[in-house]
């Protein structure tokens, strides 16, 4: 009787120590996931919550013709039906139809302004002298106007400095989406030529604008009649 309690003793202690292991097993995995839950719990606390964007709001047309550029104050007379002076000549209303192209016609008109003042520079300079070289010469080119035709390796020298320099105004450019840059503007001045006051720099603006303008219809009637008459400076 001793002995068979004996053996029944032995074989409960043999079969509590099978089960022994899964108790700290199931402790482990409970740490486990705790562990977890408090790593996703700290993530979900510590991320942050990205605030929309602002609305992009334009910024305001200035008031004014043209935005209150130089160049519209007149007073020449004009012989155009319905404009007796030049004060905001705009006879096909780009300004009204168009207000916010305004500091890209002005971008234009500037460029093509500095282009025609060098232009009609450069078309009479050859008049008085030559560069060195035969080809250049005057018995080679009697006519300024036929160095067009007669040195068509100069010419793609001449487009491709013009628009080497083109693209690096695009970044210039570019800054007049937000009309923070005025137009024409480069920051170019090396010899501090440009007033530091307001009615110094408006007046510099105007004699720019005035005397591209002139080179502009300039240039036009230069190459014109020195294509028609044949003959150099002064083309008649």
């Amino acid at each position: 009787d001793y002995l068979m309690k004996s053996v029944v003793f032995a074989l409960l202690v043999a079969g509590a120590a099978g089960f022994a292991p899964l108790a700290p097993s199931r402790i482990v995995s409970s740490s486990l996931r705790s562990d977890a839950a408090a790593d996703v719990a700290d993530v979900m606390v510590e991320e942050p919550v990205e605030a929309a964007a602002p609305a992009y709001t334009p910024p305001a047309i200035p008031d004014g013709f043209c935005r209150g550029y130089v160049g519209g104050e007149g007073p020449e007379p004009m012989i155009m039906p319905g404009f007796g002076t030049s004060k905001n000549f705009d006879p096909f209303d780009f300004s009204g139809r168009a207000p916010e192209w305004v500091p890209w016609f002005r971008e234009a008109e500037l460029k093509h302004g500095r282009a025609a003042m060098l232009a009609t520079v450069g078309f009479v300079a050859p008049e008085l002298f030559r560069i060195p070289g035969e080809q250049f010469s005057k018995a080679a080119i009697p006519n300024v106007v036929q160095a067009h035709d007669a040195l068509p390796d100069s010419m793609i020298q001449i487009i491709g400095w013009i628009s080497l320099l083109e693209a690096c105004s695009f970044a210039a450019l570019a800054n007049m989406d937000g009309y923070d840059r005025r137009p024409g503007d480069f920051g170019f001045d090396p010899l501090s030529l440009y007033p530091k006051d307001k009615a110094g720099q408006e007046e510099r603006q105007l004699q720019e604008l005035k005397n591209g303008r002139l080179a502009m219809i300039a240039i036009g009637g230069m190459v014109t009649q020195a294509t028609i008459t044949g003959h150099g400076f002064p083309y008649v």
